[in-house]
Order: structure tokens, then sequence, then C-alpha cells
């Protein structure tokens, strides 16, 4: 499959439970994502964070299924249509 340009945007609602797990799920897909920009939010105790991914979309989705399966963790996706 080729890779494409793609994002995810990644809402963690309690970071200081989630973010060992959320952390080691991102470094195991550390070979696709190319941007990490990871923003706290303490008004909600939550934590934003957005990839910048060259992925096919095999690697997106499991990279998306994996933090989707994480409580309090929502996650949304998506690649360019080409290179």
């Amino acid at each position: 499959m080729k890779k494409r340009l793609g994002f995810a945007g990644i809402i963690v609602e309690d970071r200081k439970k989630e973010a060992t797990l959320v952390n080691k799920v991102l470094s195991e897909f550390g070979d696709i994502i190319i941007a990490r920009t990871g923003l706290p939010y303490d008004k909600r105790g939550c934590c934003v964070i957005t990839l910048v991914v060259d992925a096919t979309t095999d690697e997106l989705g499991s990279l998306t299924g994996k933090l989707g399966l994480l409580e309090g963790v929502s996650v949304k996706s998506a690649l360019s249509k080409a290179n």
C-alpha cells in the first residue's frame, strides 16, 4: 500500500491517568509520525494531541484503533487523497 500524508487529532480526557498508555502507543508508531503537538488544557484536566503522519491506511488505522481502545481517549484522523 502507498503511504499518504495525514493527521490525527487526539483528546485525552484524563491526562494524568492515560498519558503513559497514550505515549506507549505513540512510541510504537514513531516511524510514521512526522510531527506531534500536545497541549494540556488544565481548565478541563485534559490534553489535546495533534499528529502529522506519513502512513498507509492500515498503519493509521492500527494507530487510531489502539488509541481508541483506551478509556477516555477520543481520536479522529484523515489521509490525503494523493501522495
